[in-house]
């Protein structure tokens, strides 16, 4: 590794502060790059791993205006929808942070490797609350799905089957108290099944980017102003 992990716990004042708000934050997390301690408007997009053409084109154009848009994106490093995500942030310049299953040293999935450095060298970060050489396991990936949404002010599920991780994050995030975005998909379709149900269960629909935008960043401008003036 090019630069050295830096380890954070619980205690300190450079832990994320939405994330400490949540049940069970992690006690430890392992930082490669840079995660400040309160990221602007961070928003998660999660997915499924087996993106179709429509999940992969709403993908960009959602991220690509969230992005400009100045919102840090927040994903999973995993195949899909959350590779996208990243690549879709780095595209336009902006801010991404990935969060693993795995420990920093075992980067998974390994074809991300590449990913996993631009993430870094674009000054955006990747994180883990496992020791850098563990090995992700069934357990490691529903756990790490809360941190995702513990980051985040809210989830934007683009395109999930019914048994998704994705929708592992967005049962965190609603859990969190956090908003919870979900984009509708075409009946037929099995990739479509979670998302649909999403919005079935309450979860906000949208269809254009400025409809996350409103919600985002009119609900949480006090918060973040007062930060910012401190």
């Amino acid at each position: 590794m090019s630069s050295p992990i830096k380890i954070i716990t619980l205690d300190d004042d450079t832990y994320p502060r939405l994330l400490k708000q949540i049940y069970d934050p992690p006690r430890r997390l392992y930082i490669l790059g840079d995660l400040k301690a309160e990221e602007k408007y961070p928003l998660a997009v999660v997915g499924t791993r087996n993106a179709s053409d429509y999940g992969k084109r709403t993908t960009n154009y959602f991220v690509d205006a969230l992005s400009r848009a100045g919102l840090t994106i927040i994903s999973g490093l995993a195949l899909g929808i959350d590779g996208l995500a990243h690549q879709a942030t780095l595209g336009v310049k902006g801010k991404t942070i990935a969060v693993l299953g795995s420990g920093l040293n075992v980067v998974y999935p390994s074809a991300h490797k590449k990913l996993f450095q631009q993430i870094i060298e674009a000054g955006g970060a990747v994180i883990s609350e496992y020791p850098p050489e563990t090995k992700p396991n069934k357990q490691s990936f529903p756990a790490r799905n809360r941190i995702i949404a513990g980051l985040s002010l809210g989830v934007l599920v683009i395109e999930a089957p019914e048994k998704s991780g994705a929708l592992i994050t967005a049962r965190a995030a609603l859990e969190q108290g956090r908003e919870v975005f979900a984009i509708p998909g075409d009946i037929y379709s099995r990739n479509s099944a979670g998302t649909n149900k999403l919005i079935e269960m309450g979860a906000k629909p949208v269809t254009k980017p400025e409809d996350i935008l409103e919600e985002i960043i009119i609900t949480n401008h006090t918060h973040f102003s007062a930060h910012d003036h401190k």
